[in-house]
């Protein structure tokens, strides 16, 4: 049964991080046309290393006080994000590719959806288990 909640708890830190990664890239879209924007993503792999506690994050706080709390489990912190390198220069400073924002837009939406059907096939995995197989 622990094997079957640490599959879900993995993939919906997986499905909240898609979330997040597919505003940034919206927000990189709608701001295609914006004078000076710089566009961001994530550095996915190593975003949800760090939500699962596989990895430390890099601006993790030292804890200086007995009383505080350092890296309580379960505590989200924000991803690093990245700035995305210009594939070509612009006039107005703007690093928005849409080119490439519709290849990560849909990659994501893709990958999203992938995750939803592996936590969907763990709930059922699950109910099946509870029901005994009926």
């Amino acid at each position: 049964m622990n094997r079957l909640t640490n599959n879900i708890d993995f993939h919906g830190q997986a499905l909240a991080l898609r979330a997040e990664r597919q505003r940034l890239i919206a927000s990189n879209i709608a701001n295609a046309d914006t004078p000076g924007y710089v566009a961001r993503d994530m550095d996915f792999s190593q975003a949800l290393k760090e939500a699962t506690g596989a990895l430390q994050p890099a601006r993790a706080l030292a804890t200086s006080q007995p009383g505080h709390i350092a890296g309580a489990p379960g505590a989200r912190s924000e991803p690093n994000l990245l700035y995305a390198t210009p594939s070509q220069t612009n006039l107005d400073r703007n690093t928005v590719d849409m080119d490439r924002e519709r290849a990560n837009f849909v990659d994501n939406s893709v990958k999203y959806e992938a995750t939803l059907r592996f936590i969907n096939g763990g709930v059922r995995t699950m109910l099946d288990a509870i029901r005994g197989g009926q």
